[in-house]
């Protein structure tokens, strides 16, 4: 039986493809992993890389864009738009029986598979330049990346069944472009018709033409004679045809010229997204125009100013989308610089861990603190990434995707990755709205190289943070409780560190309770309280409290000092929107923080009552300090 053979250009563009769509659904799970509700990707571990995993997609788009550029000009100018052309005759297949139903079906797949890829690299460009990096987006780009997966198995079973294997390995021997059949026009068919006519009735071969009658006297060299007019060769015929003539090189390389314009095409796409840089103006102010932090938005350094507006999303609760809008506005005096960030939050969320006292004794309000990754009883938050890396792509640098990123380190306990660098430091401000915020600070933390962990994060008891790490210095908070092990190792809850010293006036300061976590706090109500308003833990105090009382789960007691202490902020909200003012000295000369200056990147995310699952953006923003 003849060998069944595919033209090289179909064969090369094919397995470029197959191979930029296995790079980009790979490192996509990866990624993927950090969405909520999507850990079972984690039963897939071993199979999903570990490096480069942000850098490695974003490069198989590239190609897959260029591939999809290449194989349309492809088509057009090698003449093999017919293999999926879906006209009438193939949709009149699909109701057919045997070989013209199977091709019809495969046809229709090829269509399938050309609207969803469109439908990828149009949400993936949207998701990556943050046009509209929302959740429907999103969205979209997951369930198309599952089509492409379904896609190719009935592509596979599909060919097969036309012909079995040898269909299959078809795409592995190559031959050369075959010459695109001529199409014909009403004179070139009028000329075929005539050639048969003279075929089948060879005694009227010869045709006397006779000049009309002239309407006035004719010239001697105009008079017409009776002559045989023979039908030319249709040979000759066609061959002189000159309006079959096409561009040589055009014609015999079409495979060369679609990777001309698809290199072209994409190196446009690259330059683009290079020049295209995100930049945040920080403005300059004199000194006695400095904003005052009170988180009021009406000071005259921000009213004349236009933020700066982006989409993060793929973040925690947020209305069950995980996505919220944030503008940032900036100034600075030439010693601090000041930052507005506003963002979307239909809650005002202040229970952070809280305690709750049952008949059993004292029990913490939570669920997925075991693990690290509290997503139900945790305070609102903010968070700011400075860097001076010229990196697009802030994952595979200063995040690592993986249940166990780091060789010899404890795996991470929540199967997600972990913040660190490879050296150096990025630096990193965290906003809480009970831990800190109220009283002014915002913690300033960095990621830096992994540390070692504790023996209760080598057991598992507590989460490893890889990298992430506060600068030096000590918080004016902490956790209204400790965590300790039973008998048997597992992590437990004891009695809290400290009780109310007045039940009263702190349940009066908390204001409504209501321990439902997507119900927000009252204005004016706050969920910690001071060393002052509380007593250390006894069983005689904690006697005379009733069982159902509910207490705060953080003790806020002294300043915050050190390089812990360089960002100060406040913070307010109001009408489902957060406004946060922060300042910082634009130079802070610790190794641990990034100086303000240009050029300096930034990232931006916020959390809505959740511990790690925050929202995010691709591209970084930079800083145009004037």
């Amino acid at each position: 039986m003849k060998q069944r053979k595919t033209d090289y250009g179909t064969i090369i563009l094919h397995w470029l493809l197959v191979a930029a769509l296995a790079i980009a659904f790979v490192t996509g799970l990866r990624i993927a992993t950090e969405a909520p509700g999507r850990g079972w990707i984690n039963l897939f571990d071993v199979m999903l890389p570990h490096e480069s995993v942000w850098v490695a997609h974003m490069q198989a788009a590239i190609v897959l864009v260029a591939v999809a550029i290449a194989y349309t000009v492809y088509l057009i100018r090698s003449g093999l738009g017919r293999r999926i052309r879906l006209d009438r005759i193939r949709l009149r297949g699909l109701f057919g029986q045997g070989q013209a139903r199977l091709g019809a079906y495969n046809v229709l797949l090829y269509w399938v598979f050309f609207v969803t890829m469109i439908g990828l690299i149009a949400s993936g460009g949207l998701l990556y330049f943050g046009f509209y990096a929302g959740h429907d987006v999103a969205t979209l780009h997951w369930y198309g990346t599952w089509v492409i997966a379904v896609f190719t198995g009935l592509h596979i079973l599909a060919h097969y069944r036309i012909a079995g294997v040898s269909q299959l390995l078809r795409i592995i021997r190559p031959t050369k472009l075959a010459e695109p059949p001529q199409q014909l026009d009403a004179i070139e068919l009028l000329t075929l018709l005539a050639e048969q006519s003279a075929r089948l009735h060879p005694d009227s071969s010869q045709v006397e033409v006779k000049p009309a009658p002239p309407r006035h006297h004719a010239r001697p060299d105009r008079v017409a004679m009776s002559q045989p007019v023979a039908p030319a060769p249709p040979s000759t015929r066609r061959q002189g045809n000159p309006s079959k003539s096409r561009n040589p090189t055009f014609q015999s390389n079409p495979f060369v010229v679609a990777v001309v314009v698809a290199i072209t095409g994409a190196s446009f796409i690259v330059a683009a997204d290079r020049l295209a840089v995100d930049q945040l103006q920080v403005h300059r102010i004199d000194g006695a125009d400095a904003p005052t932090l009170d988180g009021d938005t009406s000071d005259r350094a921000w009213r004349n100013i236009a933020p700066f507006s982006l989409m993060t999303s793929e973040g925690g609760n947020l209305d069950g989308k995980g996505e919220t809008r944030i503008e940032i506005r900036a100034v600075h005096d030439g010693t601090w610089v000041y930052f507005l960030f506003t963002w979307d939050d239909p809650t005002r969320s202040l229970k952070h861990l809280p305690l709750v006292k049952e008949a059993d004794g004292w029990h913490m309000l939570h669920d997925g603190f075991e693990t690290g990754d509290e997503h139900d009883f945790n305070e609102d938050k903010f968070s700011v990434l400075l860097t001076d890396a010229d990196v697009t792509l802030a994952g595979d640098r200063t995040f690592h995707a993986s249940p166990h990123p780091i060789p010899g380190a404890p795996p991470t306990m929540t199967g997600r990755g972990l913040h660190f660098t490879s050296g150096g430091y990025a630096d990193v401000w965290q906003w809480k709205a009970t831990s800190g915020g109220p009283t002014g600070w915002m913690d300033d933390a960095h990621f830096g190289p992994p540390l070692d962990p504790t023996p209760l994060q080598t057991r598992n008891i507590v989460p490893y943070k890889g990298g992430f790490a506060p600068d030096p210095g000590n918080a004016n908070y902490s956790d209204n409780f400790t965590v300790d092990t039973d008998a048997s190792g597992a992590a437990r809850m004891i009695a809290p560190l400290r009780l109310p010293k007045d039940l009263a006036a702190t349940t009066a300061a908390m204001g409504e309770i209501d321990i439902d976590p997507d119900h927000g706090e009252s204005d004016g109500a706050r969920w910690f309280m001071t060393e002052a308003e509380s007593i250390p833990f006894s069983l005689e105090a904690d006697a005379r409290i009733p069982v159902g009382t509910v207490i705060p789960g953080v003790i806020i007691a002294g300043e915050f000092t050190g390089d812990r202490a360089d960002v100060r902020c406040a913070a307010r909200w109001a009408s489902g929107h957060w406004a946060l003012e922060v300042a910082r000295r634009l130079d802070t000369r610790s190794e641990f923080d990034v100086p303000i200056r240009t050029g300096v990147f930034m990232r931006v995310a916020a959390f809505d009552h959740s511990q790690i699952r925050h929202t995010r953006h691709v591209r970084p923003i930079r800083l145009e300090v004037e």
